[in-house]
C-alpha cells in the first residue's frame, strides 16, 4: 500500500492575481500562486479555512478544511494541470472575501465561513445553508486518519436536480430524494449533479457518498403499525405453501423487514422451504407526521405492494441481482393506511427489503446536501454555466476530454449470454450477413477459457480451436470483436500465482474460502487496479493473449468491484482492503475508473493509432477520457425495467459521460419466458421489440441478455411485426449514422451530450424538469419509448417555443402541449423539432461499408436551423491533431433558403465531391419519411458553398 502522496497543484501559464487596493494581501486573506486561501473565525460548519482556486472563468475549486494544512492528496477524477490562464481579482468587504473572474462572483463570510456563488449580474446561483452541521467529523479507517465529510447547500424555488450516475428507481429530477452513491450492479456512482438553476457540483470524493436528502433511512417500525386484526404494534406475516396459499403454516409479527444480504438468510423460518413459499404482510400504517414518505424497496422474487388497496408495486428480480424501488406515500396525521406485501421468495435464498424516509423537518426541506464516508477535506468544483451543456463543458475541463469511439461502436452490436463455441460466433455472424441485417460488432461473453482458469485470458481450445481464424473470418465479414475481461483470478493456475506473487491481489476473499458459482465453485479473487504495476500486468496480459489476436474491444465486467453476490457494502469493504491507495472505505468506487485507466494507457502505448474502446459495469467521473462507455448492468427483461432504463440513461449522461447502454430487452429472464408459447411467447417478442425501438436511439445500439437467443430471427420470424419493427430500426439507425457520428464528434470537440434530459435543450419549459419516459437523441429527435404491453398509444408532452413534426407521417402539431401519439406494434412515437436538418445516409449492412454519398438532408421548416456535418477517418487518433472536416448547414425561415457550407478541414481519403438530396418538410405539406423514395431536390457538392431556395 502507498502512503498518500504530495502533489503541486500546477496551472500551466500565468495566473495574474489582482489584490485588493493597497496591492497586498488582506489579512482576511492569503494569496497562493492559484488563488487564495481564507481564515475563518466562527465557522457554522467547523471550518476553519477555506482555499479558492479558479480553474476557469466559470470554474472554482473550492477545499476546507478544520485543522492544520491543506492536504495535497492527488485527484484521480481531474486531470492536474489545468491548461488555462485565468483572470481574478480578490477584494475583502463588508465581512466578506469576494473572489471574482468574468463569469463568477464567490463570496465567503470570514465569519461563518458560508459561501455564495453569483453571476456577473449579482443574481445568486449557489448558497451553503446555515444549518449548524459539522463538514468535517474526524474518524480513522485501516488506521488511516480520515473525517466523514459533507456540505449542506440552499435548493432554490423550483430547482431541480439531475445526474449523480445511474440508478433505476426510474426518478430523473432528484429534488426532495436521497441518493446512495454506491458501485453496485446495475448501480452507477458519479459524485456530479447538475442543477436547473446554472451549475453544476462536482464533488472529488471516492468514498461511498449520499446526496440530495443525506438523512439515514428508518426501518418501518418508525410507522406505528398495525397487524391485519387491528393489533398495534406490528405488521402480520403470513407464511404458506405456493400450492396452497390459503393454508398458512406459520404468522408472524414484523416491525422490520430487513432481509437484505446474504447474512440475513438465518432470519427466514427453519420449517419452510422459501423455494415453495409464499409470504404475505397485511396490515395498516399510520404517523402523527404527516407528508410524504419515501419507501425504499430491495427485492428478490416477484413482488407485490398495495397501499389502500391500490397497486404500487408489480416487480420480478432474480435473487443474485435482487432490485430496488422507491414507493411514495402520502401519510395525513393519525390516518391508518393498509398496506399489503404478496412475496414470492426467488430460491431458497432470496431478499427484502423495506425502509422510509420520513418528511423532511422544515428546515431540510429547501436544500440539497452531500456527505461522504471518508475524505481529507471537503472538496469540490462549482461548475457554472448559462445551459446544461456548458456545465458539462467544464466537468470535461476538470475531467478530461470524452475521447471519440472508433466509427463501427455507433452500429448495432449483437451479444448474448453466451457464445459458447467460435462456430456459434461465425454461424450467427453468417445469418446477419444472410439475412441483411444491420452489424457492426458481435461480443464473446464470460467462460472462453478453461472452466478452472478464471482471468487466464486464453481461449479453451476445446471450444475455440482457432481463435486467431476466428477473429480474421470475423473482420474478413466486416464485423468486430468485442470480448470480456474480469478483473477477477482463480485461485491454482500460473497468472493467479505470477500476480498474487507481486502482490496484485486481494486477500481477504481468498482467506475466507469463499467459492464462485461455476462447476464445483472455485476460489478467487480480483486484481488490485489501484496499484499502477497491476494494472501494467493487467494490460500485459490481454495483450499477449487477446489483443495481440486481433480483439477489438473490450467487455470489462463487474467493475464494482462485484467479488461475491449479495455481500453487504461492509463485507465488500473487507473483500478489497486495503488497496494500494489506501483503505476501500476511502477509495471504494473509484475501482472502474482505475481498471478503465490501465486498459487505456495500455492500448494506446501499444497501438497509439487504434482507437481504444471498452464497456464497462461501473462508471466513475473521468472515465469518459479512457474511451470507456458504461451500460446499466444485469437489469431484469421487464417492462418496469426498461422503463426505468429511461431515467437511467438520461442521468448518467447528465454526468458528464456521453457513451451509455443498456441490455435491450434485459438481461435477467423469467422462467415463463424460458421456453415461452401462446401469450408468454408474445409478450416476450412485443417487449423485445418495444425495447428494441427504444435502444435504437441511445448512444450504443446493443442487444444482449440470457436465453432465449436475442438475435431478432430467434425472436420472431420474418413474417412477425417483431422482426420487421426490429428490422425497420435497425436500418434506420444505419441511415442516420452522419447524425449519429457528428453527434459522437461534437461530444469530443465541443463537449456535447447525445442522449439528453428534456431539461436541457428546454429548460425555460418548467413541464419538462420531471419527465422520466423521454429524452432528445442529439438536438432534434425527442424519442418517447412504448413502456407498457399492448399499448398502441402514449401520452407525449411536446415542449414548447417550437412545433413539432411527426418522424414517420410528416405531420405538424404545436409545442407546448400533451398529446396521445399514436404507437403501433412497429412504430414507437419519434418526433422532429421545427427548425432542424437531419442529415441521413445510404442504406448500410455495416458503418464502413459505403462513403456517405448521396447524403438526404431532411429539412423541417418552420424556424432557422443548423447542423454541422463531421466526419473523420473513423479509427484512429488522427482527430486530435486536427484531421477531420466539417460542412456548416444552415437554413433560413425568413428567406426560405437552405445554405451548405464550404468544406472546413480535411483528412486522408476524405470525400471531396458528393451529392445531397434535400427534402422539405413544413406544416401544411407533410412528407413521410420513406428513405429515397421522397421528393427530392438533387445538389452536386464540390465542397464549395452553395444555396437552394425552398420549393414548398
Amino acid at each position: 500500500m502507498r502512503k498518500i502522496r504530495v502533489s503541486s497543484i500546477i496551472f500551466i501559464g500565468s495566473i495574474l492575481l489582482f489584490l485588493n487596493a493597497n496591492g497586498q494581501t488582506s489579512k482576511d486573506y492569503k494569496s497562493i500562486a492559484t488563488g487564495i486561501e481564507i481564515p475563518i473565525a466562527h465557522s457554522l460548519t467547523g471550518i476553519k479555512s477555506i482555499r479558492l482556486q479558479p480553474v476557469t472563468d466559470q470554474v472554482i475549486h473550492i477545499e476546507a478544511v478544520n485543522e492544520g494544512a491543506f492536504p495535497e492528496a492527488h485527484s484521480l477524477m481531474s486531470v492536474k494541470p489545468f491548461n488555462a490562464a485565468i483572470k481574478f481579482s480578490v477584494k475583502a468587504e463588508a465581512g466578506l472575501v469576494v473572489l471574482s473572474t468574468n463569469a463568477l462572483k464567490v463570496e465567503v463570510s470570514i465569519a461563518t465561513g458560508l459561501m455564495t456563488y453569483k453571476d456577473t449580474n449579482g443574481k445568486i446561483l449557489l448558497s451553503q445553508s446555515s444549518i449548524q452541521q459539522p463538514a468535517l467529523v474526524p474518524a480513522v479507517y485501516n488506521g488511516e486518519p480520515s473525517y466523514q465529510v459533507s456540505q449542506v447547500f440552499n435548493a432554490q424555488e423550483n430547482e431541480a436536480y439531475y445526474g449523480l450516475g445511474q440508478h433505476q428507481q426510474g426518478i430523473v429530477n432528484y429534488r426532495g430524494r436521497r441518493v446512495d452513491l454506491v458501485q453496485y450492479n446495475t448501480e452507477i456512482a458519479v459524485p456530479f449533479v447538475i442543477s436547473s438553476g446554472g451549475y453544476g457540483l462536482l464533488w472529488d470524493n471516492y468514498s461511498i457518498t449520499r446526496a440530495g436528502d443525506i438523512r439515514d433511512y428508518q426501518p418501518l417500525s418508525a410507522l406505528r403499525l398495525f397487524s391485519k386484526d387491528g393489533v398495534e404494534g406490528w405488521l402480520s406475516a403470513d407464511y404458506a405453501l405456493k400450492a396452497s396459499p390459503k393454508d398458512i403454516l406459520l404468522t408472524r409479527p414484523v416491525s422490520e423487514i430487513s432481509l437484505n444480504w446474504l447474512t440475513d438468510q438465518h432470519k427466514f423460518p427453519d420449517s419452510i422451504n422459501m423455494s415453495d413459499a409464499i409470504v404475505k404482510y397485511e396490515g395498516a400504517m399510520e404517523s402523527s407526521l404527516e407528508g410524504l414518505y419515501q419507501l425504499q424497496l430491495k427485492y428478490a422474487g416477484y413482488i407485490k405492494v398495495w397501499f389502500d388497496g391500490k397497486l404500487v408495486a408489480d416487480y420480478w428480480r432474480q435473487a443474485w441481482n435482487p432490485g430496488s424501488a422507491t414507493l411514495d406515500l402520502v401519510l395525513e396525521k393519525d390516518k391508518k393506511v393498509k398496506v399489503k406485501i404478496e412475496w414470492l421468495p426467488d430460491g431458497k435464498e432470496s431478499y427484502l427489503g423495506l425502509t422510509c424516509l420520513p418528511p423532511a423537518p422544515e428546515n431540510l426541506k429547501n436544500t440539497f446536501a452531500l456527505s461522504s464516508e471518508s475524505g481529507t477535506a471537503v472538496n469540490y468544483y462549482f461548475i457554472a454555466g448559462e445551459h446544461a451543456d456548458e456545465v458539462i463543458s467544464g466537468y470535461r475541463t476538470v475531467t478530461g476530454k470524452a475521447v471519440m469511439m472508433p466509427k463501427w461502436a455507433m452500429g448495432f452490436w449483437q451479444s448474448r449470454e453466451r457464445y459458447k463455441t467460435q462456430d456459434e460466433i461465425l454461424n450467427t455472424v453468417t445469418e446477419f450477413r444472410k439475412r441483411k441485417i444491420p452489424l457492426d460488432n458481435i461480443v464473446l461473453d464470460w467462460s472462453y477459457w478453461k472452466e478452472p482458469e478464471w482471468g487466464s485470458q486464453q481461449f479453451d481450445p476445446a471450444r475455440f480451436a482457432s481463435p486467431d481464424v476466428m477473429i480474421k473470418k470475423l473482420h474478413d465479414q466486416h464485423v468486430n470483436l468485442m470480448i470480456s475481461v474480469w478483473p477477477k483470478f482463480n485461485k491454482g493456475f500460473d497468472i493467479y500465482e505470477e500476480f498474487n506473487k507481486e502482490n496484485f491481489l486481494y486477500k481477504r476473499n481468498i482467506a475466507e474460502g469463499r467459492r464462485d458459482w461455476i462447476g464445483k465453485g472455485y476460489s478467487n479473487t480480483f486484481y488490485d487496479a489501484f496499484n499502477p504495476k497491476a494494472r501494467t500486468a493487467m494490460w500485459d496480459l490481454m495483450n499477449k493473449r487477446l489483443y495481440s489476436k486481433g480483439i477489438d474491444a473490450w467487455w470489462m465486467d463487474a467493475t464494482e468491484p462485484d467479488m461475491h453476490s449479495n455481500l453487504s457494502v461492509e463485507n465488500r469493504k473487507e473483500l478489497m482492503n486495503p488497496t494500494f491507495e489506501g483503505s476501500a472505505t476511502t477509495y471504494f468506487n473509484a475501482f472502474p475508473l482505475v481498471n478503465a485507466k490501465g486498459i487505456y494507457e495500455g492500448q494506446r502505448k501499444a497501438n497509439p493509432s487504434d482507437r481504444v474502446f471498452i464497456l464497462t459495469r461501473s462508471a466513475y467521473s473521468g472515465l469518459q477520457r479512457y474511451a470507456a462507455a458504461a451500460w446499466s448492468g444485469d437489469i431484469a427483461s421487464r417492462w418496469e425495467d426498461m422503463k426505468s432504463q429511461i431515467g437511467a440513461g438520461v442521468n448518467f449522461s447528465l454526468s458528464g459521460m456521453p457513451y451509455w447502454t443498456m441490455d435491450i430487452g434485459g438481461f435477467s429472464v423469467e422462467r415463463r419466458y424460458e421456453d415461452a408459447k401462446g401469450a408468454d411467447l408474445e409478450e416476450w417478442r412485443e417487449l423485445n421489440t418495444r425495447w428494441y425501438q427504444f435502444g435504437a436511439f441511445v448512444p450504443l445500439f446493443r442487444s444482449h441478455g440470457q436465453f432465449p437467443y436475442r438475435e431478432i430471427y430467434n425472436i420472431a420470424p420474418e413474417s412477425h411485426p417483431a422482426y420487421k419493427s426490429m428490422l425497420y430500426y435497425s436500418q434506420l439507425r444505419y441511415r442516420l449514422m452522419p447524425y449519429i457520428y457528428t453527434l459522437s464528434g461534437q461530444s469530443y470537440h465541443q463537449d456535447y451530450t447525445m442522449m439528453r434530459g428534456m431539461m436541457m435543450d428546454f429548460a425555460k419549459d418548467d413541464k419538462v424538469l420531471d419527465i422520466d419516459d423521454a429524452f432528445m437523441f442529439g438536438p432534434s429527435l425527442l424519442i418517447n419509448p412504448v413502456y407498457k404491453y399492448k399499448e398502441r398509444s402514449r401520452m407525449v408532452y411536446l415542449p414548447g417555443g417550437q412545433g413539432w413534426y411527426d418522424l414517420y407521417s410528416g405531420k405538424y402539431y404545436k409545442g407546448g402541449q400533451e398529446i396521445n401519439a399514436g404507437a403501433t406494434y412497429e412504430r414507437m412515437p419519434v418526433f422532429v423539432k421545427e427548425g432542424s436538418i437531419i442529415p441521413m445516409g445510404p442504406a448500410l449492412q455495416y458503418t464502413s461499408e459505403k462513403v456517405a454519398d448521396p447524403v438526404t438532408l431532411y429539412i423541417y421548416t418552420g424556424k432557422d436551423a443548423k447542423f454541422s456535418l463531421y466526419e473523420d477517418e473513423g479509427i484512429n487518433y488522427n482527430y486530435e491533431k486536427g484531421a477531420f472536416s466539417t460542412i456548416d448547414l444552415s437554413y433560413s425561415e425568413s428567406g426560405k433558403t437552405l445554405t451548405i457550407g464550404a468544406i472546413k478541414g480535411s483528412f486522408k481519403d476524405m470525400l471531396q465531391k458528393r451529392s445531397f438530396r434535400i427534402v422539405w418538410i413544413d406544416a401544411k405539406k407533410p412528407v413521410e419519411l420513406s428513405f429515397d423514395k421522397e421528393k427530392a431536390v438533387m445538389i452536386k457538392y464540390e465542397g464549395k458553398a452553395l444555396s437552394i431556395k425552398s420549393t414548398k
